[in-house]
């Protein structure tokens, strides 16, 4: 029977809870959180219940969805628009918020802290007016109809617009900086300079970016456009200077220095040229007065003028090298290759400017002209033999040309010369080459000859010499025996006349002289390594043949 029963009471227990289903789900229930909002939309209401309850759902219903409601910290804000009358509010927080029947709450945002150096505007759209927060200040918060003024800018961090709020740095000065600030409700400009920290205002836009004031000293000047007025003006007292809000620096203008040997040409406003010299000393240091600037020369460079590039303000009056190359070709056609420099000054500056734009271009073209001209009637042998002739003529018989545009040329020299053919390159190769080999061997003949020459020179010299030796030599000897002679003399006078008391006979003196004379020399003969030789008279002997 038990087992029978427990079939049957299932089946009862089923039939209940049917029953219980369709009670619940034709009225239905709900239990609603503390946190938490049950929207009830009836056939032509909507109804909000706010938690913690339990509710039992009518049976006539379009829909019923249950929502959390919307936590707010202290430092988060919403808005919330109605939607059937379009009112928008602010709630702000801490709060747990419970939205209406027909409320719709945009995202949840934090609300803005302000630095002391930030600020942030706001725009009331019902308005029109703007409202500018500035730091130092939290619990910013835009009304329910205000937006971000500054929306299209990046925020202060650096973070593109929709990320945060466009927070603002304000604007830092130092002692040397300023800013333009522009009004755009009244387009007034008023300039801010530092030391300072500048915001802002409702309507106000920067002017550029941060300038730096500019320090006028003896060697810098400022040039300035009045807006107002159009005029400039140049401002050259020493001081830190600052425009006004009518006023615009157009450039920061350096003292123009010329050296002793400089020269310079200023164009002013009526299009007149000013010449200045670095020798003249009221005219070596100056700024450029306003609509003026300083005249560019446009000069050819390069060993044949071909780039017309040289860019020159101010000119060199000394004098200078200057090199040069071109083609030209000899009466028996031989193409040759020219090269050589100029020694050259300018000497009137008003004339060179009255008659050229290109000084360096014009001198080489016009001997390079006269050059061909020149040589063209000679040929190859007597160029080489007279080229530094020719271009000698070439300076000196037409410095009218150069006079005219104020140059001086000191000297116009061939320091080189080839032929532009190779095969005729090599005949003169060869030409030259025979020429130095001839060019040498006479020299070597002539140094030789100058060996010779000097050698007889030498040699007749050495001659002389030896005569006057022997001119001298005898001339000595025949005093050396004059004065012994005299010597002997006086012996032989004083030994007669000491003897001739004791010896009468004169004859028997001089023999008794010559005895001792003898004796003389024996005693020398004897006193020496000699060998001493006697005469046949002297030995008293005689030579007999005997058959």
């Amino acid at each position: 029977d038990k087992t029978r029963r427990k079939p049957g009471t299932s089946h009862h227990q089923k039939n209940k809870h049917k029953k219980m289903s369709g009670i619940l789900s034709l009225f239905g229930m709900e239990s609603v959180g503390e946190d938490e909002q049950l929207f009830l939309e009836h056939m032509t209401t909507t109804e909000v219940i706010n938690g913690p309850q339990v509710v039992w759902l009518p049976p006539f219903r379009k829909r019923a969805d249950k929502r959390k409601a919307i936590s707010l910290g202290p430092l988060e804000y919403c808005c919330v628009r109605n939607t059937m009358s379009g009112e928008q509010r602010i709630e702000r927080g801490p709060q747990l918020l419970f939205l209406k029947a027909h409320d719709h709450a945009d995202v949840v945002e934090k609300v803005i802290s302000l630095k002391k150096n930030e600020f942030i505007r706001f725009l009331d759209k019902r308005t029109g007016k703007v409202r500018v927060e500035k730091g130092e200040q939290g619990q910013v918060v835009p009304t329910a109809y205000e937006t971000f003024l500054d929306e299209a800018t990046a925020t202060a961090t650096g973070r593109p617009t929709g990320i945060g709020p466009p927070i603002r740095q304000a604007i830092d000065l130092k002692c040397n900086e300023y800013v333009k600030i522009e009004d755009k409700s009244t387009g007034n400009i008023r300039v801010e300079r530092g030391e300072q920290l500048v915001f802002l205002g409702g309507f106000e836009e920067l002017v550029g970016p941060k300038q730096q004031a500019v320090d006028i000293d003896v060697e810098h000047a400022v040039l300035l456009r009045n807006k107002r007025t159009g005029q400039q003006s140049l401002i050259t007292e020493a001081q830190k200077f600052f425009p006004s809000s009518d006023e615009e620096i157009l450039e920061v203008r350096d003292l123009i220095k010329l050296a002793e040997y400089e020269g310079c040409i200023v164009r002013g406003e009526d299009g007149q040229d000013q010449f200045f010299f670095g020798s003249n000393a009221d005219q070596r240091c100056f700024f450029l007065p306003p609509h003026s600037h300083m005249v560019e020369l446009m000069w050819s460079r390069g060993r044949r003028r071909e780039r017309r590039d040289l860019v020159l303000t101010k000119v060199d009056l000394r004098p200078m090298y200057m090199s040069f190359e071109f083609n030209c070709r000899t009466t028996d056609n031989v193409e040759l290759v020219l090269e050589g420099s100029f020694f050259w000054e300018i000497v009137d500056l008003k004339a060179m400017m009255r008659f050229t734009s290109d000084t360096s271009g014009d001198v080489c073209n016009h001997a390079r002209s006269k050059f061909i001209e020149r040589v063209s009637k000679v040929t190859l042998q007597q160029f080489m033999n007279g080229f530094n002739a020719i271009a000698e003529k070439v300076h000196k018989d037409d410095d009218t040309f150069y006079t005219q545009r104020g140059v001086l040329i000191h000297s116009l020299e061939v320091t080189g010369y080839r032929c532009a053919e190779a095969s005729t390159a090599q005949i003169l190769e060869q030409i030259i080459q025979e020429t130095t080999n001839r060019m040498n061997k006479l020299q070597q003949q002539e140094s030789a000859n100058e060996v010779g020459l000097q050698q007889m020179k030498g040699e007749i010299e050495q001659e002389h010499a030896k005569g006057d030796l022997l001119a001298a030599r005898i001339a000595n000897s025949e005093k050396t025996a004059k004065m012994e002679g005299i010597a002997e003399g006086e012996r032989l006078t004083s030994f007669l006349a000491t003897t001739a008391a004791q010896i009468p006979d004169v004859q028997s003196r001089l023999e008794l002289w010559k005895v001792l004379r003898k004796r003389d020399a024996l005693e020398a003969v004897s006193g020496a390594n000699s060998h001493f030789y006697y005469t046949p008279a002297d030995a008293n002997l005689t030579i007999e043949a005997r058959q």
